[in-house]
């Protein structure tokens, strides 16, 4: 099954995008499911049809639903309780109900995640395409799995999991309790359902489709967006130039909004597979709307984004790793190596990442960016690396 996420700025038409992007893919004959993520039903207003929480379709070889944050979020807590019941009770606590529940922040982004995993392995569908919230919040929602999972081998780590027989003991010895072992369990399912996420978004069949409208601030927005989905490691399949005006005579009050359009779209020419949308002089409602924006439907082909290691020991003695970040700038890079880790800033993201086996014997020795690639030098410890006569 493939994957298609949708994001861009706000107010740039990905929703619009993302339905007409599905209708597209359903009318070529994949079987589709449209998956909206905001809490009300914007899908609906753009498709014509009532879209809730349950699978609804919108057209032959579509369905079309949302996402159900608060359903989600009161079984987790319930069966949170469930399993805390014994400390619960020890501590006289009284157990929420299911019906005073309420979504807290980030309950929402973790019902997303649950939502892209469990729609990703149907075998129900052809083609998943999702429309992400605008882009920061998108990218933000996409490298939550990788952060959270850090978090949880750093706080607990499951080889420091001492068996469940000598915990006891070993707490006496300590002098303080250990953590109960259904906080490992926890934990570790939680881990496991957070790499199922991270394999979805890993595959070979997911992509990113960008929307922007042409012009200054999106021009902005894209370059941005973009160097996010490279530092995240995701494939960017096209870019949806949405509301481009006809060409029109020199005299008309349009020529002006056009021109700054032409010039946008060119420059983005340049680097994307730009696909524009055109305006049709009022927001695009229902199907028939939704094909004459002449979308492309399902990616072409899949791929996945290399980070690779090449060895010029025998020209420079180091080995060189490079990272592809389109739209980097110098002043907006930041590097810093924390043990077996590299903390990587661009622009307003950061990711921590972890060195390929071989670069983890080796120095940093410098780095530089160029046509849009990070080259960073690795130098080789004599101390820990193999020795050859």
């Amino acid at each position: 099954m493939r994957t298609l996420l949708i994001t861009g700025p706000g107010g740039s038409g990905r929703t619009t995008v993302a339905a007409g992007t599905a209708l597209a893919a359903a009318r070529a004959g994949a079987r589709t499911l449209l998956l909206g993520t905001d809490r009300t039903d914007t899908l609906g207003a753009v498709l014509g049809t009532p879209v809730g929480t349950g699978p609804v379709e919108a057209a032959p070889g579509l369905t079309a639903r949302r996402v159900d944050a608060d359903a989600g979020f009161r079984a987790d807590l319930t069966a949170l309780q469930d399993r805390a019941a014994s400390a619960l009770d020890l501590l006289g606590a009284s157990r929420l109900e299911p019906e005073e529940i309420g979504p807290l922040p980030g309950a929402e982004e973790l019902a997303v995640l649950r939502a892209l995993r469990d729609a990703a392995l149907s075998e129900a569908y052809d083609l998943l395409v999702v429309d992400l919230p605008p882009a920061p919040q998108a990218l933000a929602l996409l490298a939550l799995p990788e952060e959270l999972r850090r978090y949880l081998r750093r706080l607990l780590p499951p080889e420091r999991q001492a068996a469940r027989a000598l915990r006891p003991v070993l707490g006496r010895l300590a002098g303080v309790p250990l953590p109960a072992q259904w906080l490992y369990d926890t934990a570790a399912r939680l881990d496991l359902q957070l790499a199922a996420v991270e394999a979805v978004l890993a595959d070979r069949g997911t992509a990113v489709r960008l929307v922007a409208e042409p012009g200054p601030a999106g021009a902005d927005a894209v370059r941005t967006a973009t160097l996010g989905v490279a530092l995240r490691g995701l494939r960017t399949d096209a870019l949806i130039a949405t509301r481009v005006l006809p060409e029109s005579d020199g005299d008309s009050w349009l020529a002006g909004p056009v021109a700054q359009q032409r010039k946008t779209l060119d420059e983005w020419r340049q680097s994307h597979d730009v696909h524009p949308a055109a305006h049709l002089g009022r927001d695009p409602r229902g199907t028939d709307d939704l094909a004459a924006l002449a979308l492309p439907g399902a990616p072409a082909g899949g791929g996945t984004v290399d980070w690779p290691v090449t060895d010029r020991r025998a020209d420079d003695g180091v080995l060189v790793w490079h990272l592809p970040l389109p739209g980097a700038r110098r002043d907006e890079l930041d590097l810093i190596r924390r043990g077996d880790e590299l903390v990587v800033t661009a622009g307003p993201f950061r990711r921590i990442v972890p060195l390929p086996s071989a670069l983890r014997r080796c120095t940093v020795d410098g780095a530089a960016l160029r046509e849009d690639e990070l080259s960073i030098r690795f130098r080789p410890d004599p101390q820990l690396w193999p020795r050859t006569r």
